[in-house]
């Protein structure tokens, strides 16, 4: 599976460099000199990082073979990606990746299947989006609800207050 690690964004100068979205925890080995990054589009890639710096608050990429500001906009959209084979696991037992939890099996403690993980929010709170048979419910990603987490057997176990999986909280 291919996980989004950045985007690049505009040009900044004449000389190739790009403005680069973050969407990594780790940009700093994620974009160290030599790394290669795969692209979506494929045919844009591989890029290989010659530089990094930071200016303003901005990431500023340079990749082999931009040497100018055209070249640099033919970049601009580009998704960064990388194979979810290169991550590493979470050293914590109870962290997870979003890609780990999207597409596991939610079910009840009585293991009652009663939807599947479609996406993971992240506002404030970390939300699981349940697609259930009425729709989406969003359930919030603490232990207390989500008590179990089984990534081998593909499902997690969702300990709901009445209502949660309801189709009133559908959204």
């Amino acid at each position: 599976m291919q996980l989004v690690v950045g985007r690049i964004g505009r040009p900044h100068g004449l000389r190739g460099e790009v403005s680069v979205e973050v969407r990594t925890d780790d940009p700093e080995s994620r974009f160290a000199p030599g790394s290669a990054l795969s692209t979506d589009p494929a045919s844009a890639g591989p890029l290989v990082v010659e530089s990094r710096r930071r200016h303003a608050g901005i990431l500023l990429v340079k990749f082999l073979g931009v040497a100018d500001r055209d070249r640099a906009e033919e970049l601009r959209g580009t998704m960064l990606v990388i194979d979810s084979e290169e991550i590493p696991p979470p050293e914590d037992p109870d962290e997870f990746y979003d890609h780990q939890l999207i597409g596991l099996a939610v079910v009840t403690p009585d293991r009652e299947r009663v939807g599947e993980v479609t996406d993971v929010l992240h506002h404030g709170q970390d939300l699981l989006v349940v697609r259930r048979d009425f729709g989406e419910v969003y359930v919030p990603f603490v232990k207390a609800l989500v008590p179990v987490v089984d990534l081998d057997e593909g499902f997690l176990v969702v300990d709901a207050p009445e209502g949660l999986l309801d189709p009133d909280a559908a959204v």
